[in-house]
């Protein structure tokens, strides 16, 4: 069995588990914990619990320590600088007419590093503006380059439904949503209301996706021959969530159409 906890770091909503390194962590606490990346403050959302070996996926980082009242008023200065950090690249960025739009600014925890991420519709040569931000704030820089989704991901908002972004507050991976999910779920194939934020198309269309590839495997497809209580037909259409299908009896002037739910007709063809 192994300690461990669940987080968040500041730049994002994933949770992530690190070896508690028998610290005793309650839910919002704020702690240090040791990444790939270098030291960061983090955000307790599981505190301890015991999982076993065979279910770590790789050996786990460990949390450092508890954040003292040093480490919270740092990680104010950090917050504060970032904002500045950021809008004193952004004119640089204009200045040097560069085809790139800036998301945000991060500066990890020790130092070692400031992040800037940015979109673009291209490749960018920012070799000269890295230069000139490393020769400024005498650190390690660096400007990566992120898709849409990331971005609305880092600086959250509230979608079509009311609530905030799905990616923003516990999406921890981002699922493939395919346009083929749309036309199962019988949505209209309109870009602006199958869109999120982001301009591709909305993570929740994903949520319902298995309810639908179990139901549609029971169900026959349009223009299948059943047999129901009124004889054979040809199915015109299908309700996927209730379960019912429309059946066509008879051709031309005799043409006569019923409704029947799944458990009352079987598939012939």
């Amino acid at each position: 069995m192994h300690n461990v906890v669940g987080v968040r770091l500041k730049s994002g909503c994933k949770i992530y588990t690190f070896d508690s390194n028998k610290i005793e962590c309650k839910k919002n606490d704020h702690v240090i914990v040791d990444t790939l990346r270098g030291m960061e403050y983090a955000n307790v959302v599981i505190p301890n619990k015991d999982i076993e070996d065979e279910k770590l996926k790789e050996p786990l980082k460990k949390v450092l320590r508890k954040a003292t009242l040093e480490d919270d008023k740092r990680n104010q200065e950090h917050i504060k600088k970032e904002k500045e950090a950021y809008e004193d690249v952004k004119k640089r960025i204009s200045n040097y007419q560069l085809n790139m739009n800036l998301v945000n600014c991060e500066y990890l925890f020790d130092d070692s590093k400031i992040i800037f991420n940015f979109t673009s519709d291209e490749r960018v040569d920012f070799r000269e503006l890295v230069k000139e931000i490393a020769s400024i704030y005498k650190t390690r820089i660096e400007l990566r380059q992120i898709g849409a989704r990331d971005e609305v991901k880092m600086l959250g908002d509230c979608g079509v439904c009311g609530n905030s972004l799905c990616c923003a507050t516990f999406l921890n991976d981002m699922d493939p949503v395919s346009i083929k999910m749309a036309k199962e779920q019988g949505l209209a194939l309109n870009p602006q209301k199958i869109s999120g934020l982001c301009g591709r198309l909305m993570c929740c269309l994903k949520y319902e996706q298995c309810v639908y590839d179990e139901k549609n495997k029971r169900l026959p497809k349009h223009n299948a021959k059943v047999k129901t209580p009124d004889g054979v037909g040809i199915v015109q259409q299908v309700e996927i969530l209730p379960e019912r299908v429309k059946v066509k009896f008879g051709k031309d002037e005799e043409t006569t159409y019923k409704v029947y739910d799944l458990k009352d007709i079987s598939i012939i063809k």
